[in-house]
């Protein structure tokens, strides 16, 4: 790569609080400062999306014309002079947020985000004691018609975090603003629901929204009241990229892995058995990748795209229907475990099918919406019961005072808990590909692969590709995250420009790691990256690296489903899809 080295030309200096700083030009004002280790507050601002400028909450002083500026927006000029902190900025940052205020429910105490409020905080850092505006408040109705998301136009600030979110990092542009003035708020087309309109479910607008206007459908009171009847057997899955996240809802550090502590959390909430997603996502690999290699030779159509992701999976159905059968049949993870849940462990154990309730505990908010698809009842039940986000699960824990950073290590318990480190890095971008191509060649070739650190398929670039020699042949395989890099994806190939035979999708930026449901410090690129750093160290300890190798679906093969793609694995553990509108 080349060296780049800036000229003056391609600098400009400023002062910022008498302190001299150098920048690149087109830097703002609020990326100078933070050069220097100042701290703005900001709302409507996101690293990772367009600039706004709306809140107003960022404001500094010219210190030659005593104009306020908003830093987030206003470009850097040579020579400029900047007061953050003058008595003038502060007192303009406070009355801006004094105003959000007087327009603001009075529901902190109930709201999801309270504790994690970024427009509490800041009221907090600025010194707001006291609201002394009285401004009217919103009356719009709910929407929590749907199974993953509840969203709140009373609480919107208008920031337009979730709107931005939604069109330039996912271009699925579900959400938008309407109407003027105090009468505005960010809705969907002609008000409709976000369960009739195509929204994917990928809860990247709850995650960025700096407030409780769009949360996750909680269900923790259904898995409460499931641990709470002594004729239930509740059984909890955890996926793979939980490990590596939820310690930071408990003042842990980003990509701290916390796997143990967390099994004997589960343990204390009551949870009969603990299981790992990342033993059913050893068998996704066995069930897909033997049918990429039934499509290499020619028995079906290529590219085969990947299907562990319902957000990407709904994607598809409302915007290329004409893919679905591209689409990898195999369920995902968390539905191929509650789908043998109810078979094949209801067996193992005597238990009968209709007394064993299923939780997973996953990274996803779209995860709420594919536990409900009709096509997911495949063990005469609904397989899975009920779906907590890392969120929601943190909340549990807190709930019953566990002292989470205290608690000793646990393991998974047997049968359904054994996983290699293959499954693990399912919970990053680029893990389920490594994952496949590392049984897919050994499968193929009856040959050792050279290296299972497959490098070439990991890091944060929105699409990344490589070739692969399988046997000889060449293996064309991509792999993207965000949905927006989906859609150019499949339109460079729906016009020919590229070809590939094998694609990983994950709709959310930096896969699982990045999901809907994790903490909201998942917004930014740097925590995306530790989470998943940490799922790789996972993976290299692990005595145990191919999913062909998990001795538990050895058994698995050999005591209940015979081989993969046989008629009971496809019975069981495999799908279908169905176009849906593009409204």
């Amino acid at each position: 790569m080349d060296t780049v080295i800036l000229t003056h030309k391609d600098t400009v200096r400023l002062t910022i609080d008498g302190q001299e700083v150098e920048v690149e030009k087109g830097s703002t004002v609020l990326e100078a400062a933070r050069e220097l280790g100042i701290e703005l507050p900001t709302l409507c601002y996101h690293e990772e999306l367009t600039l706004f400028g709306s809140c107003r909450v960022c404001e500094v002083e010219d210190e030659e014309t005593g104009n306020l500026m908003a830093s987030c927006v206003t470009p850097v000029t040579e020579g400029m002079k900047i007061r953050t902190n003058s008595s003038k900025a502060r007192r303009a940052r406070r009355m801006n947020v004094e105003l959000l205020l007087a327009n603001h429910p009075n529901e902190c105490l109930t709201c999801d985000r309270n504790g994690t409020c970024e427009l509490q905080q800041i009221a907090y850092d600025l010194g707001v004691h006291d609201i002394r505006f009285e401004g009217d408040t919103r009356d719009h109705p709910i929407d929590n018609d749907g199974p993953c998301l509840e969203r709140d136009p009373n609480k919107c600030i208008l920031c337009g975090r979730c709107v931005r979110v939604c069109n330039e990092i996912q271009e699925v542009a579900a959400l938008d603003f309407t109407e003027r003035g105090f009468n505005s708020t960010v809705t969907t087309a002609f008000d409709l629901p976000q369960s009739e309109i195509n929204c994917t479910n990928c809860g990247q607008c709850a995650v960025v929204c700096p407030v409780g206007a769009i949360t996750e459908v909680s269900e923790i009171s259904d898995v409460w009241d499931a641990l709470e009847d002594e004729d239930q057997h509740v059984v909890v899955q955890v996926a793979p990229a939980i490990q590596a996240s939820i310690g930071e809802e408990f003042g842990m550090e980003p990509g701290t892995i916390v796997t143990g502590k967390l099994v004997t959390a589960l343990q204390e909430l009551g949870f009969d058995k603990i299981f790992s997603t990342e033993f059913t996502a050893d068998l996704t690999i066995m069930e897909e990748g033997n049918e990429l290699l039934k499509r290499i030779k020619g028995q079906k159509k290529l590219p085969q795209f990947t299907s562990c992701c319902p957000g990407w999976v709904k994607f598809c159905e409302h915007n290329y229907p004409e893919y679905l059968d591209n689409l990898s049949t195999a369920k995902s993870p968390q539905q191929m475990f509650s789908t043998l849940a109810k078979t094949y462990y209801a067996e193992q154990e005597d238990i009968d099918p209709e007394d064993i309730f299923t939780v997973s505990v996953m990274p996803c908010t779209a995860k709420k919406f594919e536990k409900n698809r009709e096509e997911m009842a495949d063990s005469g039940h609904q397989d899975t019961d009920a779906v907590l986000t890392t969120r929601e699960a943190a909340r549990m824990i807190k709930e019953m005072g566990i002292q989470f950073h205290k608690l000793t290590d646990s393991k998974y318990d047997k049968m359904m808990g054994a996983h290699t480190g293959a499954g693990t890095i399912f919970g990053t971008t680029g893990g389920v590909m490594e994952a496949a191509l590392r049984t897919a060649y050994e499968v193929l070739t009856d040959d050792e692969l050279p290296r299972l650190d497959l490098t070439e398929v990991r890091g944060m670039d929105g699409i990344r590709d490589a070739n692969v020699q399988l046997n000889g042949d060449n293996v064309k395989v991509a792999v993207v995250h965000g949905l927006k890099n989906a859609a150019d994806l499949l339109d460079k190939i729906e016009a020919g420009e590229i070809e590939y035979d094998f694609v990983e999708v994950m709709a959310c930026p930096g896969g699982c790691i990045g999901g809907g449901g994790q903490p909201f410090a998942s917004t930014t690129m740097d925590v995306k990256a530790k989470r998943a750093e940490a799922l790789y160290q996972t993976d290299k300890a692990n005595t145990i690296r191919k999913s062909h190798e998990n001795p538990q679906i050895i058994k698995l093969y050999e005591d209940y489903l015979g081989e993969p793609l046989s008629s009971d694995s496809h019975h069981l553990l495999h799908t279908s899809y169905q176009e849906r509108s593009k409204n």
